[in-house]
């Protein structure tokens, strides 16, 4: 049996001794495309509040954005129900000016999937409209809430990008990302590892923009424990971290 060295188990886990941007070369590598070589990259991140592909992904989003890639900040809604003793609507045009405020930071294009916060459903038509966004889009690699979540619209969010995968034959490489773990996110296990210390800073922004949203709660007094905790695993300073689908189409090992 073949020893396995450090680089090995390195390359098994999705990881980078090296540094962030290596790590996100490696998401390239695995999608069968690379920025040196003249490809770019689409990233999609889908979540389903405005705010949670920010909190969830945004060192990631930021490094494929440094490193040159396309990068989609999809939202299920636009955070309806999320701003006690507003209308949905006043909500709704609050929440989208703050993503668009993260996003620009990010240098992610925003997208909006037309779903109402806590009342996110699962239909054949809710179905059949992301399946019809992705197949427009036509990512390489895709984001999404982990389906183990002890909020409704994040488990229907995951679900709807699953599906989505699967109809379009796998084709793109698919990953969940963790919020609130513990309070939200649970049983998660990651497999793989992005080191966002060169990007804290701008994840941090991006995650302030979302002012309606207590962001020094979920942010400083969430978050950011949960980066310093997974960069502690990774043994760097802050990290973020993902599952991996298995079936993807490509693996990390060559």
């Amino acid at each position: 049996m073949k020893n396995i060295s450090r680089r090995d188990m390195v390359q098994i886990s999705g990881l980078s001794a090296v540094g962030s941007l290596i790590g996100v070369s490696a998401f390239s590598k695995a999608s069968g495309k690379d920025k040196s070589s003249g490809n770019k990259l689409k990233i999609i991140v889908m979540g389903a509040h405005p705010d949670d592909p920010e909190s969830g992904c945004g060192g990631t989003m930021a490094l494929f954005s440094a490193a040159g890639h396309e990068v989609v900040s999809a939202y299920l809604t636009r955070g309806e129900a999320g701003i006690t003793g507003k209308s949905y609507d006043e909500a709704a045009r609050i929440r989208t000016e703050e993503a668009l405020k993260a996003c620009k930071i990010l240098n992610a294009r925003a997208e909006f999937l037309g779903q109402i916060d806590g009342s996110t459903e699962i239909t054949k038509e809710r179905y059949a409209e992301i399946n019809t966004f992705f197949e427009r889009e036509n990512p390489d690699i895709v984001f999404t809430h982990w389906p183990v979540d002890s909020h409704r619209d994040h488990r229907i969010c995951s679900i709807l990008a699953y599906d989505a995968w699967l109809n379009l034959g796998k084709k793109y490489d698919l990953y969940y990302f963790e919020v609130d773990s513990g309070i939200q996110t649970q049983n998660f296990l990651p497999s793989t590892y992005v080191n966002i210390g060169p990007v804290i800073t701008k994840k941090g922004s991006a995650c302030m923009a979302h002012a309606s949203q207590d962001p020094e709660d979920f942010y400083l007094n969430i978050h950011k424990k949960m980066e310093k905790f997974r960069g502690l695993e990774y043994n760097c300073e802050f990290a973020e971290a993902f599952v991996r689908h298995n079936q993807n189409p490509q693996t990390l090992i060559g």
